[in-house]
């Protein structure tokens, strides 16, 4: 992507204090690319997660932890995902950002078999995707269009195991249960009108 390098000026200073200068660019040459492969396709729909990576329109950045079941990230072709957005706690830092700033950069990491992925990515955000129907429980579709997909070394990543996916996460002919904080008195009366119930007050707990 000539008009899009690789490496700026900092991460060449950098390369050239450790002499890594032109095992990076092999790198590019030879790991770096601008579609998915099967292997990559295979990879991330196994995932139950993803690290997304954004910054708002003054550079300052977020970083977030998204978790549905395996295969909530869809690869819809060599170079587009789709990713849902499920009720969180409103904010909207992340998905708030790519109207102001469309890139993002996921990593996606398996901890049971280390292995991790990276992207970059422009995304857009639509609460009329057709995609909608196909998750029950999202709100918005977040799609992806991929700038550079590269593995990267697993060697430091922890070896974990899962042990039981969230009981929180949306699927069909499932209500996953009401999350402690909705329930808690200093958050009430800010909840949504569909959070708090018909009568206008918490939800039950759990």
């Amino acid at each position: 992507m000539a008009d899009d390098p690789m490496y700026h000026d900092g991460m060449r200073q950098l390369q050239d204090v450790r002499e890594t200068r032109r095992l990076a660019d092999r790198l590019e040459e030879t790991i770096v690319r601008e579609a998915f492969t099967d292997e990559d396709r295979a990879f991330i729909q196994r995932c139950p997660m993803v690290f997304v990576a954004t910054a708002d329109a003054n550079s300052r950045p977020d970083c977030s932890y998204k978790g549905g079941l395996p295969g909530f990230v869809r690869v819809l072709d060599s170079r587009t995902l789709a990713l849902p957005d499920y009720d969180g706690n409103g904010m909207y830092r992340s998905w708030g950002n790519i109207l102001v700033n469309p890139h993002v950069g996921l990593l996606f990491i398996d901890f049971e078999n280390p292995k991790r992925l990276r992207i970059n990515a422009m995304a857009q955000i639509s609460a009329y995707d057709p995609l909608l129907a196909d998750y029950p429980g999202s709100v918005f579709i977040v799609r992806m269009t991929v700038q550079r997909v590269f593995p990267v070394c697993p060697r430091y990543i922890h070896k974990m195991q899962l042990l039981e996916l969230s009981t929180y996460v949306p699927r069909s002919d499932y209500t996953p249960p009401v999350p402690a904080w909705k329930t808690f008195d200093e958050f009430r009366d800010a909840l949504p009108a569909r959070d708090r119930g018909d009568d206008g007050n918490k939800p039950a707990k759990p």
